[in-house]
């Protein structure tokens, strides 16, 4: 037995002793803690971007309940996916922790009672661009509205119009939207009136070009739907 020792203590993992005091003050449960605690181990062994079959298979839910409090954590910002190129220009992608750290340990400071919470707007977002694309998002999309709002200030109901445009002109993808807010940004736009009158704008001129060639006509009637919002 006592050859086995160092075995045992090779197989152990160190658990902050704050997380399992704390861990319902950052708004998660107990079965959010056994994912995060997962992608930690995962890690340690070198798989940087586990999936959630690969996580779900040493837990009692099923993958797609694995996926959705992936979803969960990345909108708490506990979680992320770091991206990064290789020496082949190959792109690859990881998890980072760091989100659970920094907030798990600003507990600590008495001035800090809670981490900040998504506010209803912001949760609304979600919902909204799942209920347009018709599907749950992935994470790699919740970290990319996250990045909108809290790395590039991009006030939500900015991102909204932008969905709706996209929508509206049937090109609903994550990097049309970035484009148009990327565009709005550029030119000075910071609120949805402005965005209004920009799209308004340039659609005046989309549509004096598409007289010139009939053949290229398409109705964007629908797109003033939202223009026309109050």
């Amino acid at each position: 037995m006592t050859g086995n020792y160092q075995t045992i203590l090779m197989d152990q993992i160190n658990i902050p002793q704050l997380l399992l005091n704390t861990y319902k003050e950052l708004g998660i449960d107990e079965t959010e803690v056994m994912v995060l605690l997962h992608i930690y181990r995962f890690q340690r062994e070198g798989i940087l971007f586990p999936t959630p079959t690969e996580i779900a298979a040493h837990m009692t839910i099923s993958d797609q309940a694995c996926s959705n409090l992936l979803r969960k954590l990345i909108q708490k910002q506990l979680l992320t996916i770091d991206e990064e190129k290789n020496e082949k220009n190959v792109l690859n992608e990881s998890y980072s922790l760091e989100g659970l750290w920094q907030k798990l340990y600003s507990i600590t400071d008495k001035q800090e009672d809670e981490p900040v919470a998504m506010t209803e707007e912001e949760t609304n977002i979600f919902l909204l661009f799942e209920q347009e694309f018709g599907r749950p998002l992935s994470p790699f999309e919740i970290e990319t509205i996250n990045i909108w709002i809290d790395q590039e200030d991009q006030a939500p109901s900015l991102i909204k119009a932008a969905l709706r445009e996209a929508v509206l002109l049937g090109k609903l993808n994550f990097k049309y939207i970035d484009r148009i807010l990327r565009e709005w940004k550029k030119k000075g736009i910071r609120s949805v009136q402005q965005a209004r009158e920009q799209s308004r704008a340039f659609h005046v001129h989309q549509k004096s070009e598409q007289t010139q060639q009939p053949e290229k006509k398409r109705d964007v009637s629908l797109y003033y739907n939202w223009l026309e919002e109050e």
